[in-house]
């Protein structure tokens, strides 16, 4: 699989009018930039009907959609889909009364399926021949069996008529714990995405004070694990590193170094498959189920925009927050200096009100209240950027 390099950023665009339009002003950030739509082959958001039917949707018709992905391959911009196949809605009710019969939007049948396609502890609408759910189950709508060949089939089937006929290039996997990581993995096999990530969502660990377990190894090795038996091709959000960073701008900053001076999330353990991020539509947003403290916000972009993994930029603080140039210069750094997903990270301090940091030799970031770290940074290097509580200094060439 070709792997976004140092240049590349995934940035979630969650408004539904004129997104391609909007993505135009940070193209020149990168080489290659992946967007991710709200995707107008979902009518209902993320409870998903018809899959081939994309003239039908109040986000657009098809022929808007393949222009807009057309326009994006033209300024060096790829594609990703919000690819959401854990679950579907119903089109019409079986003899049963239950909306359980599935249309996939086509003549021919494919992905017409019924209640047999369905996880059979799923019992709110299954009828008892499917196989028993692989993953978490999801209560607003049917559990699809994937472990039935034919719906592996016709979903990867359905993904590659998004790569061949629609110009997506990448795939941005919505609750993807909701089936095995086995599964994905034929997924990925199957579809060969130029990029792609899974939504893992597990709660991180909190102690008796109702902050952050300063170890998170146990959750960052989970997601680990399971981007191991998916195959290890794809990427997943680090939801570790979003939770200590919750924390440590708060000032706690002594969290952002683990016991082996690491960074404490999964770019720690496993950086070339991390994505890190601030907030997305879930946590931010209009739902706000998780928002980072909203006067801190370019602390934690200092941070993801420095270390390594794939940043992740939002698209509320990119455009609705007047964030905009802040973040663009975090990004120039990151570029200029070659900064990627496997960057090499010297943590120089750790306290309550300051974060200092080299990567690769190049850079060095420095997040907190505390002013004066000096005595920290080698006469060879320059300051580059200053905001309110960070700085970046490069080196000397």
């Amino acid at each position: 699989m070709h792997r976004l390099n140092c240049t590349s950023y995934l940035i979630n665009i969650i408004h539904e009018a004129q997104a391609g339009q909007l993505a135009w002003p940070i193209a020149h950030m990168v080489k290659y930039f992946c967007l991710r739509i709200h995707s107008p082959f979902y009518a209902a958001g993320y409870l998903p009907g018809k899959l081939y039917d994309l003239n039908s949707s109040r986000y657009g018709t098809e022929a808007e959609l393949k222009a807009l992905t057309g326009a994006l391959h033209q300024r060096g911009i790829k594609a990703v889909a919000d690819v959401v196949i854990n679950h579907r809605t119903a089109t019409k009710q079986d003899a049963r009364g239950v909306w359980c019969i599935f249309e996939g939007g086509t003549p021919d049948g494919r992905l017409n399926w019924g209640p047999s396609f369905i996880c059979r502890d799923d019992v709110q609408y299954a009828d008892g021949r499917g196989n028993l759910d692989s993953g978490d189950g999801y209560d607003a709508a049917p559990d699809i069996d994937h472990l039935n060949p034919r719906v592996q089939t016709e979903l990867t089937d359905w993904m590659n008529w998004l790569k061949d006929g629609i110009g997506f290039d990448g795939w941005r996997f919505d609750f993807a714990k909701g089936y095995a990581p086995g599964v994905m993995r034929v997924y990925m096999e199957k579809t060969s995405p130029d990029f792609a990530v899974a939504e893992i969502w597990n709660a991180i660990s909190y102690g008796q004070d109702g902050k952050p377990s300063y170890a998170q190894d146990a959750h960052r090795n989970d997601l680990a694990r399971w981007v191991q038996n998916a195959g290890g091709r794809i990427s997943v959000f680090d939801f570790a590193t979003k939770g200590i960073l919750h924390a440590a701008v708060c000032g706690e900053w002594w969290r952002m170094r683990d016991g082996n001076s690491k960074p404490p999330g999964m770019i720690g353990n496993l950086p070339q498959n991390s994505v890190t991020f601030i907030d997305n539509h879930d946590t931010g947003s209009t739902q706000k189920l998780w928002p980072f403290p909203p006067d801190k916000l370019m602390q934690g972009y200092a941070y993801i925009l420095t270390h390594p993994g794939l940043p992740s930029i939002f698209y509320d603080h990119f455009f609705q927050w007047g964030l905009m140039g802040q973040i663009e210069a975090l990004a120039a750094v990151r570029r200029r200096n070659g900064i990627h997903e496997t960057s090499t990270v010297d943590i120089l301090a750790a306290e309550a009100d300051a974060y200092v940091a080299m990567i690769d030799g190049k850079i060095i970031v420095k997040i907190g209240p505390k002013f004066d770290v000096n005595n920290l940074i080698p006469p060879n290097f320059k300051i580059a950027i200053t905001g309110k509580d960070y700085a970046l200094w490069e080196k000397n060439i």
